[in-house]
């Protein structure tokens, strides 16, 4: 598989060239991710949306994640970012139909990768559950949802688990219903203020919806 190359940018964000993937991990280099969270609201009530990573993933194999996201290539922009909710999630989205909520830092560090992110992210928000997913087996498998609530709580260390309710699709190509409460071991090691900005930002949007 050839070795993805993506823009490289200095802690301040200035964009400084461009690096394999690779290369990009291994030295901790400043790149760009896009991410998508979705969120429905039914009855007052929100739901935020995760996905479960697929057991083939090269880095977090079966954890919790954004709902949609992916590295943006060095020839992409933002925009096209948007390519990961339709290729991971099977759901056609526009620029319009998101909320912006800026570039969060996050960073990720692990003994097998340094992975420091300017994340451009975005809200996806419905009146009526998300229900209609066409998952890329090779990159997700399942999509799990949680109280808006409940996860705020948690993301600012108020909470020690989570009730998440949704769908896993088996390596024997079952779909399994999956109700269990869940816990910060079980999600990808995002740091602490990434989460905190991300839980925020959508407080802000369900206050002015």
């Amino acid at each position: 598989m050839q070795d993805e190359l993506l823009k490289i940018f200095d802690e301040s964000g200035k964009h400084i060239g461009v690096a394999p993937r690779s290369e990009v991990h291994k030295k901790g280099l400043w790149h760009e991710t896009f991410h998508c969270w979705l969120l429905s609201v039914e009855n007052e009530q929100a739901s935020i949306y995760f996905q479960i990573r697929s057991h083939n993933k090269k880095d977090y194999p079966n954890l919790f994640d954004i709902t949609a996201a992916g590295h943006l290539l060095f020839t992409e922009t933002v925009e096209d970012g948007l390519r990961e909710v339709k290729e991971e999630l099977g759901i056609e989205v526009k620029m319009d139909d998101v909320i912006s909520l800026g570039i969060i830092k996050n960073s990720i560090i692990l003994e097998t990768i340094i992975d420091h992110e300017l994340s451009h992210v975005f809200l996806l928000k419905s009146d009526k559950p998300f229900t209609n997913f066409n998952l890329q087996k090779e990159e997700v498998s399942g999509i799990v949802k949680a109280d808006f609530n409940h996860f705020y709580q948690f993301a600012h260390g108020l909470r020690d688990t989570i009730l998440v309710e949704g769908f896993q699709i088996t390596e024997a190509d079952e779909k399994i219903s999956i109700q269990k409460a869940v816990d910060k071991n079980q999600f990808v090691s995002h740091e602490n203020n990434y989460l905190i900005d991300v839980v925020e930002l959508i407080n802000k949007q369900l206050k002015n919806y």
